[in-house]
This record gives C-alpha cells, structure tokens and sequence, in this order.
C-alpha cells in the first residue's frame, strides 16, 4: 500500500519538475491505441447499465440476502465482479466521470441542478467516440448533465434520446418524458417505458454494433414503486440492517428494494432480448450505479451513504459481461472506478477514444483479458463533493477529516491509523492538497474557480436557438425566481415556479441566443380558473412580447405517484397545460430572458413548469 502512495507522490513531483503545469493525474492514461481487439472481429455491442441511487449492498451478488436481482445477479456470475469499484457521493458528478474518464471538476461539473451539472462543450464523451466509429448510439433515462442544445444527450455523441436531463423526475407513473427534442406522454412506470425504448434501439440496430446506456431512474425518491413489487416488500422484515441501525428508517428501505426489484426484472427483460437476438454472446454489458444508497440500509458494514465521501457513499456495484472473450466467474481485486470506464469500453471494443485531453481514468482491459495483474502499478483515487476530499488506496482511505482506515479490516471506519501508519497518511494527506489545488480551485482553462451556492443558478448562459437543434426547453429548475416568486419545493430539479403574485416578481433565465430570428414561445402552466387572465410580457435585449394567461387551468396535485410520502423538499407534481404565447424576434447575443406580469386581475399571475422557445424556419 506504501507503493500505491509513493507512485502517486512520485509522479507528481516528477511532472512538476519537468514544468507539467496545472495537472494531477492520478491515474494518467492516453488510451490512443486500441488493442483488445483484432481488426477482422466484429465488433462487439456495448450496454451500460446505471443504477440510481442503489448502494454497493443492493445486489444479490454483493450478500443482500432481502432483495430478490438474479437478473443482475447473472451479469456478476457470467462475468467480471469489480470488487473494489468506485463513484462520487452524487449523480451529476459520477455521470460525468463515466462519460470522459476525467474528474468531474476538470469537466466542469460543480453541482447537480441549476446548470452547475453541465460538462464544458470541448469534452468528449465515450457516445462521441463509438458514434464516430460507426455505432448506434442511443440513451434511455436520466441524462443529468445538461439539458439545452449542446449539452444536450444528443449533442454528446447520442444519435437518439429518450428520457429525462433533469436530475430527478417528479412523476414515475404515466410521466412526461422527453424524445429527441419534444415532450410525450407515456404510460406506465418510468423504467418499465424507458426500458422499452431501449429494447426497440437494440431490435433496430441488430445489424450493425450499438452503444446502449440505459440509466435507470431507480431507486432514486420519490418513493414510488409499482404495486407488484410493493406487495412484496411492504410488510417485510429485512434480514440486513443499517451500518448505523439508528439511522435506518424501515420503510424506506422496502420501498427502495422494491424499485430494485423492478430494476432488475428490466435489466432482465434487456438480457432476454440480447438472447432473443442472438446478440448476447458478443455484448458487453456493464452494470454499476451512481452513488452510494440514498438512504442508509445494509450496505456491507461500510460507512455513511449517498452524499458522503467515506466508502458507504462511493463504493458501488460493478459487473462486466462479454461472453465472446472474457471467461465467467471472476472477481478483480484492484480498485476501479467510473472514470475508467470510457478507455476501458473503447479498448475492449477495438476503437479510437476522441479527443485529446489526458484521462484521470485507466483502461481494465488487461485485467479482464488475462493479463499479468502482478504488473498493474497500484493507484490512487479521489472523491469529492463540497469541501470534502478523501483518498482511496487499494486498501486505506484517507478521509475528509484527514483519518487514515484500513478497509480491509475497518469498513465502517472506526480506528485511525495515523500514529501507526503516519508516512502513508503524509502522502494521501498531500494526494488530498494537490487534488485540491489543481482540480477543485481552477476551471478547465485554469482560472480560479468560483465557489457556487447550493442551488444558485449557474453563470454560464443557457443557449437557446440552434438550427440543428430548433427547440429549447427552458425549466423552472435553471430559472431565477426574483420578488416574491419561488420555487414549489426545495430541490429544484423537478420543480415549477409558484407565488407569482406580484407586478414586482420576475422569473429570469441567463440565455445566450444563437440564431438570430423569430421564435414560437410556449409556456407549461396552472393557475386557479378565478385567477386567469392576467396580461403577461416576454422580453430580451428590447424584444417584446405580450399576451393573456387564459383560460384557467387548476388541476389537483398528482394522488398516484407515491408509495410512501416523498420527502420534504420535493415538489408535488401536477399536470400542466401548454399556454401558446405567440411569437417573438429575437436578436442574437447574451442577456436575461425575463418574464413579468404587466396586471393582475386575480390573486395570482400562474405557476410555470417550462418555458420552450422554438426557433422558426
């Protein structure tokens, strides 16, 4: 373990002496050259499986003993177990690290709603390069990392999207999701409908290889599970419980083992129709989830959950499947993570990564192949989110508070080792400090970092208007409510604006519009049929438009969404109608699109889920 710390101090002091600025790799790679395989093999299918908000102790294959997941169970028994595999506390953050192999900060990830979980454009991601050698590349579920054109699924290498950008969705029955561009209604449970779509990208790229990433909803809140998998769960005892039993509240954890229970039959119902195919043999498929639990429940005796960065919350599940080449039944030791998974994909498939920028992560393909492991030179990991910043080493962390543990014989991180072991905590103490120094303090161009707020809007401007891309959703969640207009809910990802009641309020949104030209502006509104008709006015840079909030539309808040009561702080949803404002001209150029009331015959002006501006021919 010594080795692991020394290898990391080692090269940093050498790129430091040889003038290497700004950079701390901590696990360097170019991944270049493909080399897994040979150039007249068909190349194989790539599925990637993302679990959100599920634990490490989840699974079946990890020693849950409650929950029932063979389906998932089998890629773990037909493969690869990643024994060691590691993500960030949160979503937007380890999505992004999957996505380019780098540390989400590098990537300009700062938070997970509000735009902060946006990657900067000059990042590639693994979908741009198997899109560029050829593949069908499609992503069903929750994108969360970015919404407008391009940043948009679509814009990062993805030839077809269905599903969610936002960070977590408010609805799971019958929801509202969105294809390529446009809002649909579904019917049916969430996972169940986007797993659908993915089952008819796979059947209609039989022919040719196929990139597939299907990120799962589940068992992120709120705590909706389908009836069937409730019934099953909702009177049930775990046999397994908490790290901190007393944090533990019972019925949370049925419900979220409940939503992996439906997980898995999907995962299952995506196998079958490999096999059905006969794609399966030559399919990799990847299975990890996004953070720690979202709630504390058995997870292996480790410590703490999602949000933390001690083990419980970045420790995750990860299984490999290829048939085709890699022998059933092993488990790799060494420790992994998300950010290894784009050179690794693109070595397995025999294809060239796109773009330049060096990788924090390493490609696993020679410990997945038979190569020599005795030969694999230990590493380093970093996880952070805030202020907090911890170390893993192949057997100790290092962590926020600056405490060593070793894992192997302390996973819930009980005793320090700081006095026995106080060379190894020198040198992940100063693996921490550079992190800090060269990752978290500067943006990608090397300016010092700006600190966000939680939930503050991000300063860089939403784009809005261009041609390949001719509609813009532009959510309550990456607005500014200003006056007395807030949010429906703390958390904004899945909210709307509420308490306009004022000539005073504004809801703004920071745009950058593309195309100069004349826009269709629609609006996704309720207000209280008493309240309608008050006249309202878009504007930009001069560019004005007015018209009526009419007719009146009060619907109920949604009584079919929830298992167990959602959590405070998130919204209650409730069906919302398209209010066509008409058109407006707007000039080119930075500004703040700014919505206000200009009166108000009732008591309030209306609650807006989503304005969508769509550029005219």
């Amino acid at each position: 373990m010594k080795a692991s710390a020394r290898f990391l101090s080692v090269s940093l002091l050498a790129r430091r002496s040889l003038g290497v600025a700004g950079s701390l790799f901590l696990s360097f790679s170019t991944a270049a050259a493909p080399t897994a395989v040979a150039a007249e093999t068909r190349r194989p299918n790539v599925v990637v499986l993302l679990a959100d908000d599920a634990g490490w102790g989840d699974y079946g294959a990890n020693g849950n003993t409650t929950v029932r997941t063979p389906h998932i169970d089998s890629i773990a028994r037909g493969g690869v177990i990643f024994d060691r595999f590691f993500v960030q506390p949160l979503c937007a953050p380890t999505r992004a690290e999957f996505l380019t192999g780098r540390y989400f900060p590098r990537a300009g990830v700062t938070g997970v709603s509000t735009g902060q979980e946006r990657m900067e454009l000059d990042e590639k991601t693994v979908a741009d390069a198997f899109q560029a050698a050829g593949y069908a590349t499609g992503a069903f579920g929750k994108w969360h990392n970015g919404s407008q054109w391009p940043h948009h699924p679509m814009a990062r290498g993805f030839d077809e999207y269905f599903g969610h950008t936002s960070g977590h969705w408010g609805e799971y029955f019958d929801a509202p999701l969105e294809h390529n561009g446009r809002m649909v209604r579904t019917e049916g449970y969430i996972v169940d409908v986007c797993t659908d779509r993915a089952l008819d990208f796979i059947a209609r790229h039989r022919t040719k290889p196929f990139f597939c990433y299907v990120p799962f909803t589940t068992p992120h809140t709120p705590w909706g599970a389908p009836a069937e998998d409730w019934a099953r769960y909702k009177d049930l005892t775990p046999a397994q419980h908490a790290t901190d039993a007393k944090r533990e509240d019972i019925s949370k954890t049925r419900c979220a083992l409940a939503m992996i229970e439906n997980q898995d039959r999907n995962v299952g119902r995506i196998l079958a129709r490999l096999n059905e195919l006969g794609l399966a043999e030559n399919t990799i498929v990847f299975f990890f989830s996004d953070n720690g639990p979202n709630t504390h429940r058995w997870n292996g005796g480790m410590k703490n959950a999602k949000g933390s960065t001690d083990e419980g919350g970045v420790r995750a599940p990860g299984f490999l499947r290829w048939p085709a080449r890699i022998a059933p039944g092993r488990t790799v030791p060494e420790i992994a993570a998300a950010i290894d998974l784009l050179p690794t994909l693109t070595s397995l498939a025999g294809i060239p990564r796109v773009g330049t920028k060096p990788l924090d992560g390493r490609d696993l393909s020679p410990l997945l192949l038979g190569g020599d492991a005795t030969a694999w030179p230990e590493r380093l990991l970093v996880h952070s989110g805030g202020d907090a910043v911890s170390v893993r080493a192949q057997r100790h962390r290092l962590d926020a508070q600056g405490k060593l543990f070793d894992l192997a014989t302390d996973p819930g991180q009980t005793t320090p080792l700081n006095d026995r072991e106080p060379a190894l905590t020198a040198q992940l103490t100063q693996a921490a400090q550079a992190y800090r120094a060269e990752v978290l303090a500067t943006v990608p161009n090397g300016a010092p970092r700006p600190r966000p707020e939680r939930h503050a809007v991000d300063p860089r401007p939403l784009d809005v208007g261009h041609r390949a891309f001719p509609i813009t959703m532009l959510p309550a969640r990456d607005g500014e409510p200003q006056g007395g207009a807030k949010r429906s809910g703390f958390y904004p990802n899945s909210s709307y604006f509420v308490n306009w009641t004022s000539l005073d309020d504004r809801l703004v949104w920071n745009v950058e519009v593309q195309t100069e030209g004349r826009y269709a502006v629609t609006i996704d509104y309720t207000v209280p049929l008493p309240d309608a008709g008050s006249t309202i006015e878009l504007s930009f840079n001069g560019a004005r438009l007015t018209g009526k909030v009419a007719p009146g539309w009060d619907p109920p808040l949604y009584t079919n969404q929830d298992t167990l009561p959602r959590p405070d702080g998130e919204s209650q949803m409730k069906e919302f109608h398209p209010l066509a404002l008409g058109e407006i001209a707007l000039p080119r150029g930075p500004g703040a699109l700014t919505l206000r009331a200009l009166e108000i015959p009732g008591r309030s002006v209306m609650d807006v889920r989503r304005l969508t501006l769509t550029l005219l021919p």
